[in-house]
């Protein structure tokens, strides 16, 4: 097929533009997290000024996209035709692969997605040519791979982890040693200087060094070499008299200043070494395509060695890559999940913890706290209580986990730190056109301020920890799933192009759809059907709230008990799965509401401390609830799957009748809390006996059928259990509701 290039050269453009919609979702945590964290700027604001970050950046990539080009590979050792199935392969798997990190909303590093995708498909297509060849071995791979190049660049993404974190943490220490936590008085004292440094920092690296990696620097850089020290000293000074002013006229602290121009940095950085990863491998496929059209030879013949030349900067298409990206930020939900990640790692407050803690975990946080403790007991007393001072927040209010999600998460000294390291490691790793992972030094940089400023603390450690874990795990699959995937994808383009294009790029879109479709199910699920906590200080305030969660609990008791019947009736094992899903789902919610008592207990007015007793006892009825339905689904499920006989007709009759006399309570039970009409519910505790005494009479009955006609011990036992462990399910049930109308009529 004579226009088989042309057409890859299109998929490639097309690609590309997807490849900078998932991959701004993933990278977009890099520059406004710090900004979002603190709230010291408006949403709006922050959106704007990164917007602009983001067009400037652009311009500072040109140098960067030698590193798609030859920065992994030798191109001289490739012919036309396998550098296109190269970089086919290269940009399939990194779309789907940062795709999925960004629908489980963990933050991955675009960079190592780039850099292992074209190592695995260049190591692949080299091993094809070595065994077409009589004369090489595997020895020869060193040929094909710039192994010198290779690993200099992933030695650098591999120690901004360790050098990010160690600078972060430093940094930050220093910081609230000198500011503390009660900043607002020392920032006018101290601000003015802090400030100058700060932004000096920020506009050195990125403004100048930046340069380096655009077309104009050559122009510029005899006068800057010579004068690099005058012009730092003078940015100081000039910068140091600005904060002084700003502070005196404005009034406004300094920091918004840095937290301004910090985000604006860091777009920028992250606009100039990243924009690399989405479109470097298009842009070079298009490059070797303009070198070969020209030159009439045979695709498979042709070298690909003027890829190791310099090529002209390609400002419109770095601009329109710009305008994607800038687009994708403002309307990108998955961009708000994966922040949520880092956000809630790096929070000062107590709040909901999205990870689970782990053996790692644990025993890393047991060694940081002996560790810490034989630290405190070598140090010098006076010196330990200076510094203890110094970050003693003297919190006076205590808020809830879920208003702690709404309260900045971090104030504005940690978000200027953010800011201010990350931007230089980042501006540093650009001008020696190192693609440094702006996601590693970015989350590092943030994990070790937070370690620093003590958000870990033995409420939250080994929960930080376990998510640190999981996503620096998540780096590592990565490199390893990049590598190995984009090898299997160049194998079956090699094998069939015609056939292996047109079926890779289908399977591409429809697993873009479907995790778009996913994602959004996921995010609706969430915001509709989750349980509240409780905000209120008063105990009708309380009262009023908690009916929510009685409708919310009744109305999901009802469904999961319907699928449980329908997994039975029809023995099927994945409906009882998903029964047992929803009631896992339910458990882990009211295990929050659990969480959340010491807040609400501190929250309440002094006169209404009967609040607190009444919600305390109103979880654990919530909870037996959860439990019953846990027991019934989990012994349906396991009879099921161990493939033992189905229920008798009689027992689905029974157990039918039963469920529509409980939905008859479940329908009353949710128009009285729905309507708040609470005075109707001693019309439900009035028919406990009715209820009780009908689920009685099921069981008698079953006595008398398993003495005269049951054979089964296995089916006896399952629909005794559920008989049993329903008439606690409707105990709990009236139990919560006589609670209720005992302490609403108080």
């Amino acid at each position: 097929m004579d226009n088989i290039y042309l057409l890859m050269l299109v998929a490639l453009a097309v690609l590309a533009v997807l490849d900078i919609v998932v991959g701004v979702s993933n990278d977009a945590i890099n520059f406004l997290n710090s900004a979002i964290g603190s709230k010291a700027i408006s949403f709006r604001t922050i959106m704007i000024v990164a917007s602009l970050g983001i067009f400037i950046g652009a311009v500072f990539s040109s140098g960067m996209m030698e590193v798609a080009r030859k920065g992994i590979f030798n191109p001289g050792e490739f012919y036309f035709d396998e550098i296109m199935v190269i970089f086919m392969a290269v940009i399939i798997t990194d779309i789907l692969l940062l795709d999925f990190f960004n629908t489980i909303g963990l933050p991955t590093s675009t960079t190592v997605s780039i850099v292992f995708n074209l190592l695995g498909a260049s190591v692949v297509m080299s091993i094809f040519k070595i065994l077409d060849s009589d004369t090489q071995t595997l020895a020869d791979l060193g040929t094909y791979i710039n192994t010198d190049k290779a690993v200099t660049i992933i030695s650098g993404i591999l120690l901004s982890v360790l050098i990010s974190f160690s600078v972060g943490a430093f940094v930050q220490w220093l910081s609230r040693i000198i500011f503390t936590f009660q900043f607002e008085k020392k920032v006018k004292n101290f601000g003015a200087l802090f400030g100058g440094v700060a932004l000096t920092s920020i506009t050195y690296f990125i403004f100048i060094k930046g340069l380096k990696g655009t077309p104009y620097y050559s122009e510029m850089s005899g006068f800057l070499k010579s004068n690099e020290l005058v012009l730092v000293f003078v940015s100081w000074l000039v910068l140091t008299l600005f904060s002084y002013f700003f502070q005196k006229i404005s009034q406004k602290s300094i920091l918004i200043v840095i937290i301004l121009v910090g985000t604006f940095g860091l777009a920028l950085a992250f606009s100039g070494n990243d924009l690399v990863n989405f479109i470097g491998v298009s842009m070079a496929a298009y490059h070797s395509y303009e070198a070969w059209s020209v030159s009439g030879i045979d695709p498979s013949l042709f070298s690909m060695e003027s890829l190791d030349k310099k090529v002209p900067a390609e400002p419109l298409l770095l601009f329109l890559a710009g305008g994607i990206m800038v687009v994708t930020l403002w309307f990108s939900k998955k961009a708000k999940t994966v922040a949520e990640t880092e956000i809630g790692l790096s929070r000062q407050h107590d709040t909901h913890e999205k990870f689970k803690p782990n053996l790692f975990s644990r025993g890393i946080v047991n060694v940081f706290f002996r560790s810490s403790s034989l630290l405190s007991f070598i140090m010098p007393r006076a010196l330990r209580e200076k510094i203890e001072e110094s970050f003693d927040r003297k919190d006076t209010l205590i808020i809830n986990k879920d208003q702690s999600v709404d309260a900045p998460a971090f104030d504005m000294i940690r978000a200027s730190v953010n800011l201010m390291v990350a931007g230089i490691l980042i501006s540093v790793a650009t001008a020696m056109k190192l693609p440094l992972s702006t996601t590693y030094v970015t989350f590092m940089v943030a994990m070790g301020t937070s370690l620093a400023d003590r958000a870990w603390g033995r409420e939250s450690a080994v929960y930080r920890v376990a998510g640190v874990l999981s996503v620096i795990g998540g780096w590592f699959l990565t490199a390893i799933g990049a590598f190995i995937a984009s090898g299997i994808v160049v194998y079956l383009i090699r094998w069939d192009k015609a056939t292996m294009i047109p079926v890779l790029l289908l399977l591409t879109i429809m697993l873009l759809i479907r995790n778009f479709l996913r994602h959004k199910n996921k995010s609706s699920q969430v915001s509709h059907k989750e349980l509240k906590m409780s905000e209120s200080s008063t105990v009708q305030g309380i009262i009023s709230e908690s009916a929510d969660n009685i409708v919310n609990v009744v109305t999901r008791a009802k469904k999961i008990y319907a699928t449980i019947l329908k997994g039975l009736s029809t023995q099927d094992s994945d409906v009882l799965k998903k029964s047992k899903k929803g009631v896992a789902k339910l458990d882990e919610e009211i295990e929050e509401l659990r969480d959340n008592i010491f807040f609400l207990i501190k929250n309440l007015d002094e006169t209404s401390v009967r609040g607190s007793s009444f919600y305390i006892l109103i979880l654990a009825y919530l909870t037996d609830i959860a439990q019953s339905l846990e027991f019934i689904s989990k012994k349906s499920f396991k009879h099921v799957n161990n493939q033992h006989q189905k229920l008798k007709f009689k027992q689905f009759k029974d157990l039918m009748e039963i469920e529509d006399r409980l939905n008859m309570m479940y329908d009353e039970v949710v128009e009285i809390f729905n309507s708040r009409k609470f005075e109707r519910v001693s019309l439900v505790l009035a028919q406990r006996e009715e209820i009780i005494t009908f689920i009685s009479e099921k069981i008698n009955a079953q006595i008398e059928r398993t003495r005269s006609e049951e054979s089964s011990p296995k089916n006896t036992t399952l629909y005794f259990n559920i008989l049993l462990e329903t008439k606690d399910l409707v105990n709990n049930i009236l139990n919560l509701l006589e609670e209720y109308h005992s302490s609403y009529r108080k």
